[in-house]
């Protein structure tokens, strides 16, 4: 019987070539006792990359985080807020504040 062409597993493609596959189609199986060391998720990793992989980045958690709703507002309301570009809800929460005397400098009343 012959030799096959290429490694077993190999399908020709532009991604990678003959040679490529069988410089890495070698790879021996893990042993046993490789196979028990194995730790699953950040403990398995070098404390640097697990630590680099728990921060997922984004806005940090609020203390008191706000509340979703729906509202009710006129057309031309939501339209002049949205016109001021982005944090256009962040101002109108400013505005509700404001209006219950919540506002920049006044006291928290909760």
């Amino acid at each position: 019987m012959s030799k096959p062409d290429h490694a077993p597993g190999y399908v020709p493609n532009a991604a990678f070539s003959q040679e490529d596959w069988d410089e890495v189609s070698d790879t021996p199986e893990l042993t046993d006792a490789e196979i028990a060391e194995l730790r699953p998720g950040p403990e398995g990793l070098p404390p640097a990359l697990a630590a680099a992989l728990a921060h997922r980045g984004g806005r940090p958690r609020a203390a008191v985080p706000r509340v979703p709703i729906s509202l009710r507002v006129d057309p031309d309301v939501l339209a002049a807020y949205k016109a001021g570009g982005p944090g256009w809800q962040t101002r109108m929460n400013a505005a509700l504040a404001a209006g219950v005397g919540r506002g920049p400098g006044a006291p928290d009343k909760r």
